[in-house]
């Protein structure tokens, strides 16, 4: 079984309800932990309730973060 703790987010809204989320995570299992970025897109419930609609993880290594970094800056 694997247990996930967000370790840090931020997030920015936009459009009527809608909301990116950026969150530092690990992933907890018997066999050892695991941290990686994870990125996120969701929207709000009337009630203020978060539901997420797809997320996208990356390894934390400097080479990918940054290349990712890099690239979405150039897009």
């Amino acid at each position: 079984m694997v247990e996930f703790q967000t370790i840090k987010s931020e997030e920015v809204k936009f459009g009527n309800n809608n909301f990116i989320e950026v969150a530092r995570k690990k992933a907890i299992t018997e066999e050892g932990e695991n941290e990686f970025i994870s990125l996120s897109r969701g929207f709000f419930l009337p009630d203020g309730t978060r539901r997420y609609k797809r997320s996208f993880t990356v390894p934390l290594e400097n080479e990918v973060v940054n290349f990712i970094s890099e690239k979405l800056k150039e897009v």
